[in-house]
């Protein structure tokens, strides 16, 4: 079953100083997103040569004061999947809690036995929504 590294997400509390931070580091910015309606912004940096294994830099525009305990400051490792019904059945089968079922067809995630958590995405087009996964709900955080 193909795998693809996307990227990792950290949440920042001050945009400016991380950014530059990973300046130093030698990585660019190289793609934003910036959400009016979610007040947040998205800042992907990856040294260059490497654009495709970048950071994703998450910056709350109304702050980020206290960071979650259950390392969800740390954000997410994502990656892209062929099937992401099948992926999620395995995980499953290998006891693995799938903690926002991919309802949608596109996006799940799940959590690595140290709290890690996990994006997982349809590559290209979102499936067709189908159960067990279209009526299954969250379980714990994601």
């Amino acid at each position: 079953m193909k795998v693809r590294y996307l990227h990792t997400m950290v949440r920042v509390k001050d945009l400016e100083k991380t950014m530059a931070f990973f300046e130093l580091l030698g990585l660019r910015e190289t793609r934003r997103m910036d959400s009016e309606q979610g007040r947040f912004s998205l800042i992907f940096m990856a040294p260059e040569g490497q654009e495709d294994c970048p950071v994703e830099l998450t910056y709350n525009w109304d702050g980020d004061d206290e960071l979650p305990s259950d390392s969800r400051h740390f954000g997410h490792l994502a990656y892209s999947v062929g099937n992401i019904y099948e992926m999620c059945q395995k995980l499953m089968d290998a006891g693995v809690t799938i903690n926002r079922p991919p309802r949608d067809g596109h996006m799940a995630f799940v959590r690595s036995p140290d709290n890690i958590s996990v994006e997982l995405l349809q590559e290209g087009d979102s499936l067709e929504p189908a159960e067990p996964w279209a009526s299954m709900e969250n379980t714990g955080h994601w």
